[in-house]
């Protein structure tokens, strides 16, 4: 460490101690403006057997006990090299040389799981009620029926929680450690827009040095740093993925890619589900070459999805669909218009005269004849089987009334009784009977031949001539439009 580097972390432990209460707002708006100061901490957490390592840590602690959240942040940017070293000590079996590192997560983690009451702290978030509305829906815009705002309201709103309840902790465990981790991991993911640079490019040194220490791939990077083999966990991983995904797009396009293919390696000797699930969605959701960088730093690219009028499924009816053909029909016609306005003069006095012979007006009448057409027969074979019964519940009277008839002349022959009068009705009656039958077959077969050509014709309008008229109407408005 040089003594520049000394004297600027010796001056700045000797700053906050003498300074007022009153005049810690002002410190922490000014703590960013020491260039130098960031730099020399660096170096002092990464060189375990430094001097000033356990009074740095002390301080940094003070800071985050601090009611000013950006005295917080200042002490979080530094949590990805403290959680390496840490690792790589504790790896190393020397206890004795990462104590006060140890005690500053700790004292961090025992900070974050309570309020300022004092009471555990539940992180929970909660899925917004439909029926509400918010800057990305309205209410009325979903236009379905099971989705009424009445029956939206009836839905409580859900809170999910993502980190329950966690226990003080004295000291780290094998079993306690990455619960701890995780946990302050999720803490700097929380506060990871508002942290520098070098911060981003520390986090991605943590994640690659973490994943690949003792494995062959460490032979092939520029660094050569002797470490054993740490031990990971997959949810601390998962934190690991999240801090580096931000670092990819804010400014670290090289080290956070890097990072993320060591996590993905690791991840697949280890076989983890969650961090090759997550890593793996990444790396193939990155664009080929690094975002632009108008401004310095890059940025997570949002594709908006473009605001268009919603139609309501119950609104979509026969009429709707003719509106919206006569509405895209007229502007048709006006940009057909447009472009006939840009033609010389003598072309357009030319074509004049030809307007009401337009291709695109023909089949427009040729296709309402045939709706036309369509409709007719549709309503004379719907009117045709009401006729049909009705014909045949009149010859159904017709031939009772015939058979009572012929019951009374044959009573009146057996008794004998017959008149000249009685012979003539029973031979009326039966040619009466015997005509009847003869229209009923004829009506028949009329009916017969007048439909069956009617619906053949139908059909053929409804399967064959109107898609077609569309067609050629829709290609001729295509031709002349473009």
């Amino acid at each position: 460490m040089l003594g520049s580097e000394r004297g600027v972390v010796e001056e700045w432990l000797s700053e906050f101690k003498s300074l007022p209460e009153t005049h810690i707002p002002s410190y922490a708006g000014s703590l960013h403006l020491k260039k130098s100061l960031v730099p020399a901490l660096y170096r002092v957490i990464q060189d375990p057997d430094n001097e000033l390592l356990e009074p740095v840590c002390h301080q940094l602690f003070e800071l985050y006990r601090s009611s000013e959240d950006r005295l917080r942040r200042f002490t979080l940017q530094f949590l990805p090299e403290l959680v390496w070293v840490y690792l790589r000590v504790t790896a190393s079996r020397d206890r004795q040389s990462n104590g006060c590192i140890e005690a500053l997560l700790l004292g961090i983690y025992n900070l974050e799981i309570v309020d300022k009451d004092g009471n555990s702290k539940i992180l929970s978030f909660t899925i917004p009620s439909l029926s509400k509305p918010s800057v990305y829906h309205e209410p009325s815009s979903l236009g379905s029926i099971a989705l009424t705002e009445s029956a939206l309201c009836q839905h409580d709103l859900i809170r999910v929680v993502y980190s329950g309840l966690h226990p003080q902790r004295e000291t780290f465990t094998a079993q306690n450690r990455f619960e701890v981790l995780c946990f302050l991991m999720l803490c700097y993911n929380s506060a990871v827009v508002y942290m520098p640079l070098s911060s981003y490019q520390s986090v991605c040194r943590m994640s690659s040095r973490l994943c690949v220490c003792g494995f062959p791939r460490q032979q092939q990077k520029l660094w050569r740093e002797q470490s054993n083999r740490v031990l990971l966990d997959p949810e601390f991983m998962v934190q690991m993925l999240t801090a580096v995904y931000h670092a990819i797009y804010n400014g670290e396009w090289e080290m956070g890619r890097e990072a993320l293919e060591d996590i993905l390696y690791r991840a697949q000797l280890e076989l983890y589900s969650q961090p090759l699930l997550l890593a793996n969605a990444m790396k193939n959701s990155l664009p080929e070459s690094a975002p632009d960088e108008p401004r310095g730093r890059k940025v997570l690219q949002v594709e908006v999805t473009p605001t268009i009028s919603r139609i309501s499924i119950s609104a979509i009816t026969t009429a709707s669909i003719r509106r919206h053909r006569w509405k895209r029909e007229g502007k048709s016609e006006v940009k057909a218009q447009k472009l006939q306005g840009n033609l010389p003069s003598w072309i357009q006095h030319k074509k004049v005269n030809q307007t009401s012979y337009h291709p695109v007006s023909c089949i427009s009448y040729c296709g309402k004849i045939v709706s036309v057409l369509q409709n007719f027969c549709h309503s004379l074979l719907c009117i045709a089987p009401f006729f049909f019964c009705l014909f045949c519940l009149l010859s159904v009277c017709c031939a009772f009334v015939s058979s009572v008839k012929m019951k009374a002349c044959g009573l009146r022959e057996t008794q004998n009784k017959m008149v000249p009068g009685d012979s003539t009705d029973s031979i009326l009656t039966s040619k009466w009977t015997i005509n009847r039958t003869v229209f009923c077959f004829f009506f028949i077969c009329i009916m017969a031949i007048f439909f069956s050509p009617l619906y053949c014709l139908h059909v053929n309008l409804h399967t064959t001539v109107r898609p077609a008229v569309s067609m050629m109407r829709s290609k001729l408005v295509g031709a002349f439009c473009h």
